[in-house]
């Protein structure tokens, strides 16, 4: 795939949607379940006001019009993958018309927890046609970056054992019927997640984050990358304590 201009639709626009007036920046910071996006993506909220710019952040089933059904479709284990996709896009494309556009506009920083690759990788993981996904997903803008937390699935199976203590019934891809043993099918799904995220790394110009480093370590990488896009020549704190940006 050729490299695209930020702030350009990957295919067919968004219908109503105009993007000659956006000045700000879109930031996403994908990755497999577990593997510690939420906790980046409020040190780097933190950081970035405090540096003064406006920051929206946004993530998957937060949309007003989709958010709600999704969490109560899920609820009881029944949602066929065709379904899901379309679901998550629905989302998707509300929260990109109706938040990620107009903070765009505004000029604000938008920081995306899992963007439209994390719904393609879903797909192509629950055996979806690629081509078919990524048609329905030509609608996304193309963000001005894109940073994958990259880890193994022994680290993210660690995550979840000392972080939550349980796995989850969708992110262990238990619809998928691997068998009954949720630890087992968490491994096999989450395999296939990540095998389908790496065959975006190049189409898609993933910066790739190593996601077994520390908290710290992570934080001060996106830290880095980000400043060289978002600062207007002022200087940039980037030894700054990564304990006062704590949540």
């Amino acid at each position: 795939m050729a490299m695209r201009q930020p702030l350009s639709f990957y295919s067919e626009p968004l219908a109503g949607v105009e993007t000659a007036d956006l000045r700000g920046k879109l930031l996403v910071i994908e990755g497999p379940d577990a593997v510690g996006r939420s906790t980046q993506i409020a040190l780097l909220r933190q950081w970035l006001e405090r540096e003064g710019h406006a920051v929206l952040d946004s993530g998957m089933a937060r949309s007003a019009l989709a958010g709600r059904g999704i969490k109560l479709a899920k609820t009881g284990n029944t949602l066929g993958p065709i379904t899901m996709t379309l679901f998550y896009t629905t989302d998707f494309a509300d929260r990109l018309e109706h938040e990620i556009v107009p903070a765009l506009r505004a000029g604000f920083v938008v920081l995306i927890d899992r963007y439209i690759f994390s719904i393609m990788a879903r797909a192509v993981a629950r055996n979806e046609d690629r081509e078919w996904i990524e048609q329905v997903a030509g609608f996304a803008l193309v963000p001005h970056a894109v940073y994958y937390l990259r880890a193994e699935v022994e680290t993210l199976v660690s995550r979840v054992v000392l972080g939550r203590g349980a796995f989850d019934y969708w992110e262990s891809g238990m619809d998928l019927r691997f068998g009954p043993d949720m630890y087992e099918s968490f491994i096999k799904y989450q395999t296939r997640l990540i095998k389908a995220l790496d065959s975006m790394v190049e189409p898609y110009d993933f910066t790739v984050i190593d996601a077994s480093q520390s908290i710290e370590r992570i934080f001060r990488q996106l830290q880095r990358r980000m400043a060289r896009l978002v600062s207007r020549g002022t200087a940039h704190r980037t030894g700054m304590a990564v304990h006062k940006a704590r949540v």
